[in-house]
């Protein structure tokens, strides 16, 4: 297929340079509409560069990364003109009733979906919840023809799953049975939703991101991709394929003739070693030389100075660092020396390995000496958390710095080649491949090697991975992608913190936004972008890093910035599903002070189990399991309208009670087994009636005695559950069918109630606080705003016990584990596979050492309350944010050692509310001044 054979799209078919209908202007052909519209945006860019979140680039790369007006490398100036034409065709293509009532109840179930998919393993990302997942979601909240949204796009898979969930196929694939009507079902019978497109619209800061995101979801000419990706690798391969050449070397032994054999040998990949210094003679150390017992296949504890023999351990060793001329930079770069030590390579279907001879090193040299023909980047590392990583451990400052010179020629040439093609997937081609070929890929001794996601960590063994063979796996890889036909997403690279959207033109959201400083987005793609010349105005990015100067709290305030964003979007009564990862409860209250800020209303938290952890997930037991999905609406325009003239009455509490009723899951339960809905008990609904005055700037109508009192008289209760009078019947026959109900024994509302929950988990099952720590962050969500909850580390510190191996595994685990696994039964607590099954397992201790935890428990807990009475001391102004327990134990010393005025003084300074709906700092501030008036 030649360069001019362009595919193009005309009512939803194939075809050549076929005439193209793009935003009701017609066209010759898919370039005849690029070429247009790209002189549209250079015309449109002086405008659109005074928008916060415009990218770092020249007009000329950010036009050539873009594909107007599906996708600009920049704010994307017809997004509201699609979001016209869309609402249009609801009328005309779906026959949709713009007027139609709409009512969903929150997706309230859990959902698990691995990531073993060819979508999904086409372009690796730092996060990424795979589109099967989403399309869940979508089915529940949106019908064919809807608008959804994801401000935090990555790489675009609310985009793909807004086009897949019209594909039978892909719906089949997922287990779920489509209707002839296009109703979708699970086995069960349960109808799920509609099959039918969604329209998208996708918004990333990142140009990285945003453009991934649109090679996914612009219509995938697989066919036509793989042709021209094989031409470029093949010619790369004939104009370079001598660097990757290795000799193999056939023993006389092994032959016939009476003479060695030489052939030629394909490179798979080469090892290089970082060069250390003794310590003691300064005579040079290979570390793969000493620090690898090739025999064992095993990594020496100690190495050995092959000159002195002293014995050292690798944090002894010096890093032996040398100078070269940078042709690149045109400057002297003084960098950690690394020679290649091993090479992987193949004869036929054979694999091999060898030490470098002094040809392949004289190789390696020419190459060294080669001018590049082609263009490469070389923008310096900027200065970040992760960044600063390979400049003080190599000295690796610039982006070119972290390739080998021969795999920066072939990703070069590549690159070059794709530029005179405008089939997308060829850019995420290039891109996909990135980070295997630098330096970060760590060699392993099990040869399962990769690099440690989030992070710019240069091993001391790393693995030159060879390009051809990456490259030709990802075009299989690419090839796997379902056929895409249409248009049916826009693309948008710019801050979420001020959008050029319509209010109230979106149907649904779904979004998956940073989340405190888990991962600095702007640095890890800066790999990306180094290449199309295009990077992050990171100004407006969402995180916590000392190097950006943002805090805690400067994330909070983007967040919220994003989310009333969000809320100014999406239309009255719909919903937002938040996706969140994170193993901070400040983080995660940080979310959804930012959401309720915003006006939205929580609903529901649940669990979404993406089936693979990340590295930190795999090794660390601080690590989060499974994400937790936040679902939350818009409240409707006529009842935000009426709360607000009911201000200051009852009546806008119960205005406020009666829409989040509506928005509740009627039942939940499964197997038989009903569960409680916590968000219609009575506490909770309380609770979110507060919430919403006080995010809005309305009086808090009324009191949590009323309101606990008034709800039971407005609404029929069902198992400690509030019901609208619509519900209960439907409510009443799913009950009478589950033969167990799970009641729920213990609310989460403070410090005290939260160890005991712990508590209770524990005696069931002794666990990791990697196990624990996903239901935690849900049990938590209701804890009071003025609350200083400890994070889980802390309460699991001052009031559990950890196995951490070293003596017999504790009765409390080891009874749990004989229970619970076949393979454990019988064993003695000093088993060495009962130890290893126990490890890191937090569990109750016994009444003794109870005792003792509680001391050292009260004393901090005192020490903190002291704090607190000499902050009192500097200002009049009320505490807002405190720990409960210290104030409760400071009140108990106090009242023992007969202080009542530190308790009056202390309880006068607590917010009223606080001290009213707490009985135990009541009875001792109510009884406290008594005796002072005595």
């Amino acid at each position: 297929m030649s360069n001019s054979e362009q595919f193009s799209l005309f009512d939803g078919e194939t075809k050549n340079n076929g005439p193209i209908v793009c935003l009701g202007m017609k066209f010759e052909s898919e370039d005849s509409r690029r070429e247009y519209f790209r002189e549209e945006l250079r015309k449109k860019l002086p405008e659109l560069k005074e928008i916060e979140g415009f990218p770092i680039g020249e007009d000329e790369d950010i036009i050539a990364l873009s594909d107007p007006p599906y996708y600009t490398a920049c704010p994307n100036p017809w997004i509201n003109d699609f979001i016209d034409e869309w609402e249009k065709e609801k009328v005309t293509k779906y026959g949709r009733d713009v007027s139609e009532e709409y009512h969903r109840e929150p997706f309230a179930s859990d959902v698990s979906e691995g990531k073993n998919d060819p979508i999904y393993n086409a372009h690796s990302y730092h996060t990424k919840v795979p589109h099967k997942a989403i399309i869940n979601y979508l089915l529940h909240y949106t019908k064919p023809g809807d608008i959804v949204y994801d401000g935090f796009c990555g790489t675009g898979m609310t985009g793909v799953a807004a086009y897949e969930i019209g594909n039978r196929d892909a719906l089949v694939e997922m287990g779920l049975i489509v209707e002839k009507d296009g109703s979708v079902k699970n086995f069960s019978g349960e109808n799920l939703g509609e099959i039918g497109k969604r329209y998208a619209v996708l918004n990333d800061l990142s140009p990285a991101a945003s453009s991934i995101a649109t090679n996914y979801v612009s219509p995938h000419f697989a066919e036509e991709f793989k042709v021209i990706a094989s031409r470029i690798l093949k010619e790369a391969e004939q104009l370079y394929g001598w660097m990757y050449e290795t000799d193999h070397e056939i023993k006389q032994s092994d032959l016939i003739t009476d003479k060695d054999q030489i052939i030629k040998g394909i490179i798979n990949y080469s090892v290089w070693s970082d060069v250390f210094s003794c310590n003691s003679c300064s005579h040079e150390i290979v570390y793969f030389d000493e620090a690898i017992d090739l025999e064992k296949n095993a990594f020496r504890e100690e190495i050995s100075c092959p000159n002195c023999n002293k014995t050292l351990k690798k944090s002894e060793l010096n890093k032996v660092w040398i100078s070269n001329f940078d042709p690149l930079r045109k400057e002297v770069v003084n960098q950690v020396k690394q020679v290649p030590v091993l090479i992987n390579y193949s004869v036929g279907s054979k694999r091999f390995e060898k030490k470098p001879s002094q040809k392949d090193l004289d190789t390696i040299k020419n190459i060294m000496e080669l001018e590049l023909d082609t263009w490469v980047p070389t923008k310096e590392l900027p200065e970040g958390q992760n960044t600063a990583q390979p400049k003080n451990s190599h000295g690796f400052t610039y982006i070119h710095d972290l390739y080998s010179k021969r795999n920066l020629i072939i990703l070069s040439y590549v690159n070059s080649q794709i530029s005179n093609y405008s089939n997308r997937l060829l850019k995420s081609w290039l891109t996909s491949a990135m980070t295997r070929t630098t330096k970060m890929y760590k060699f392993t001794l099990d040869r399962k090697m990769g690099t440690v996601s989030g992070t710019y960590y240069i091993p001391s063994l790393w693995t030159e991975n060879t390009p051809f063979k990456l490259l030709k796996r990802k075009i299989n890889d690419f090839s796997k992608l379902r056929l895409n036909l249409t248009y049916s997403t826009v693309v948008n690279c710019g801050t979420q913190t001020n959008l050029s959207l319509k209010e109230n033109s979106v149907d649904y959201i779904f979004t998956d936004p940073p989340f405190g400083g888990n991962l600095m987005y702007s640095e890890l793609n800066f790999l990306w972008e180094a290449w199309s010349n295009v990077v992050t105005n990171n100004q407006e990015e969402a995180i916590v890093n000392k190097f950006q100067r943002k805090t805690l709290l400067d994330y909070q305030k983007l967040m919220e910035k994003s989310f009333r964003e969000y809320y100014k979007v999406l239309k009255s009564g719909r919903w937002i599903t938040v996706e969140f990862s994170n193993s901070k409860a400040s983080v995660w209250n940080s979310i959804q002070e930012a959401m309720q800020k915003a006006g939205f209303v929580i609903a529901n938290v649940s669990a979404l189990d993406k089936k693979q952890g990340s590295f930190k997930a795999v090794t660390s037991t601080t690590a989060v399991k499974q994400d937790l999905v936040i679902s939350a609406y818009k409240p409707s325009k006529e009842n935000i309208n009426k709360m607000n003239s009911e201000s200051n009455t009852p009546a806008s509490a119960w205005t406020f009670i009666s829409q989040h009723l509506e928005k509740l899951p009627v039942f939940l339960g499964s197997k038989g087994e009903a569960s409680i809905i916590s968000e219609r008990t009575p506490r909770i609904l309380f609770d979110r009636m507060v919430a919403y005055h006080v995010q809005n700037s309305l009086p808090v109508p009324i009191s949590s005695a009323e309101f606990q009192e008034g709800v039971a008289q407005r609404f029929p209760m069902r198992d400690g559950m509030a019901f609208l009078e619509s519900q209960v019947a439907e409510y009443d026959k799913k009950r009478t069918l589950v033969k167990e109900f799970s009641q729920m024994s213990l609310f989460v509302s403070d410090e005290n109630s939260a160890i005991e929950w712990i508590r209770q988990q524990l005696l069931k099952k002794p666990q990791t606080r990697q196990d624990l720590h996903p239901q935690f962050m849900k049990e938590i969500q209701h804890i009071a705003k003025h609350e200083q909850l400890p994070e889980l580390d802390s309460l699991l510190v001052q009031n559990f016990l950890r196995y951490d191996g070293g003596e017999a595994v504790p009765n409390q685990i080891a009874t749990y584990l004989r229970s619970n696994y076949h393979d454990m039964r019988g064993l003695e607590s000093d088993d060495v596979k009962l130890q290893d099954k126990a490890m890191n397992r937090w569990y109750v201790p016994d009444p003794n050492k109870q005792a003792d935890l509680e001391k050292l428990r009260e004393k901090a807990l005192l020490r903190e309350f002291e704090s607190c009475v000499e902050e009192l001391g500097s200002h009049k102004k009320k505490l807002k944010v405190f720990r409960t327990e210290a104030i409760r134990a400071g009140f108990k010393k106090a009242w023992s050692e007969k202080d009542y005025a530190k308790i009056v003084t202390v309880g006068d300074r607590l917010p009223e509310s606080v001290i009213q709906e707490d009985d135990k700092l009541l009875m001792y501030y109510d009884n406290a001044q008594i005796r002072l008036d005595m």
